[in-house]
């Protein structure tokens, strides 16, 4: 009996949990929702809630308002909130499986490779995969993001390939793009090194609806596959003997995961530049609020990402009347506070 009521209690807790965090996703996807229509009514000229709404009901509005909201800005919306998931679900799961809480796909040099990439287009004219030279740039960035990503699983399917030493591999790559990047800009002229400063700060502007169903596709399709894994990533929050204990193949999970991150940050990085420190602070946050079951973790992660991007996009347009800032530029000084205060907290700071 004793037992019974036990169980009763505990089941009754769990509900209560699970409850709650259900409502907090449904109240982060209202406000997720909310900074998406922000973002269509916010630029050179305000269009009111109301024209919005028709506009993308019935395809009606005044002027060239219709076109603006159609072609312009429910685009770049959307890249930012698809982008943003992207960049938080991959720093989600690389922090899982390398149970290091300022692990991101960034610290693995998958987006130094893509900097790199676009490097060699922007500076060097470099057509890696031959193609129309209005995405060469994209391809490029794309095409070093998915090598660096090979690079790392080919290192991570090693024997002996643990979490630490895929972390070092990570900076190593990083150094090492870093540095071909530094020697390309030393060798360029000042038009081509602001094109790349410019790219490296991270732009929405250049968004449509091709990049961004490429960029969703990319998202959903990962989101699935990491989902269905759900409790098996759960179990690699534990140390790999006990995931193991559990029946969890560590070293193929660790893998998958690399793959499936590397994919969505080359994916997300290659159309719109370098966004920092969302990989790290999205599931930083995430964490604080659901803890590390990825029923909830995950899908939070994602929303807190995008929630951080929109926020950044809304912010880049309203600092300055007329102009629109870089969003990397937004996104990072929103995530340094964030990023020093985990390091703090690692090191037993209050």
């Amino acid at each position: 009996m004793i037992k019974d009521e036990s169980r009763h209690d505990l089941y009754f807790l769990y509900s209560q949990m699970a409850k709650r965090r259900t409502i907090l996703l449904f109240v982060l996807l209202f406000i997720t929702f909310c900074l998406f229509i922000l973002n269509i009514s916010i630029g050179t000229s305000p269009i009111e809630l109301k024209e919005i709404f028709q506009i993308i009901f019935t395809g009606k509005g005044q002027g060239h308002n219709v076109m603006i909201v159609r072609d312009i800005r429910v685009p770049m919306s959307l890249m930012a909130l698809a982008v943003g998931a992207c960049l938080g679900i991959g720093g989600c799961e690389i922090q899982t499986i390398l149970r290091n809480p300022i692990a991101s796909p960034f610290t693995l040099g998958i987006t130094n490779a893509a900097t790199f990439g676009a490097a060699l287009g922007l500076i060097l004219n470099t057509n890696v995969l031959n193609v129309s030279e209005s995405i060469m740039v994209t391809t490029n960035a794309f095409v070093f993001a998915l090598l660096a990503s090979i690079a790392i699983y080919v290192f991570s399917s090693r024997p002996g390939a643990g979490k630490n030493t895929i972390i070092l591999f990570g900076v190593a790559l990083n150094f090492l793009f870093n540095a071909l990047t530094m020697i390309l800009q030393y060798v360029s002229d000042d038009e081509d090194l602001k094109s790349l400063v410019f790219w490296n700060m991270g732009s929405l502007l250049k968004s449509n609806w091709t990049k961004f169903l490429i960029v969703f596709a990319a998202l959903i399709f990962c989101f699935i596959i990491l989902y269905k894994n759900s409790w098996k990533l759960t179990a690699m929050t534990l140390d790999d003997t006990k995931a193991q204990s559990l029946g969890v193949n560590t070293q193929r999970i660790r893998r998958m995961v690399i793959i499936l991150t590397s994919m969505l940050t080359a994916f997300a990085v290659s159309f719109v530049g370098t966004i920092g420190f969302v990989g790290i602070v999205a599931p930083h946050l995430a964490r604080t609020l659901v803890g590390e079951d990825q029923r909830f973790f995950l899908p939070l992660s994602g929303l807190l990402g995008a929630i951080i991007v929109s926020s950044a996009f809304v912010i880049s347009k309203l600092l300055i009347p007329g102009v629109i800032l870089p969003i990397g530029l937004v996104t990072a000084i929103i995530g340094i506070p964030v990023f020093l205060t985990i390091i703090f907290r690692k090191m037993g700071v209050r």
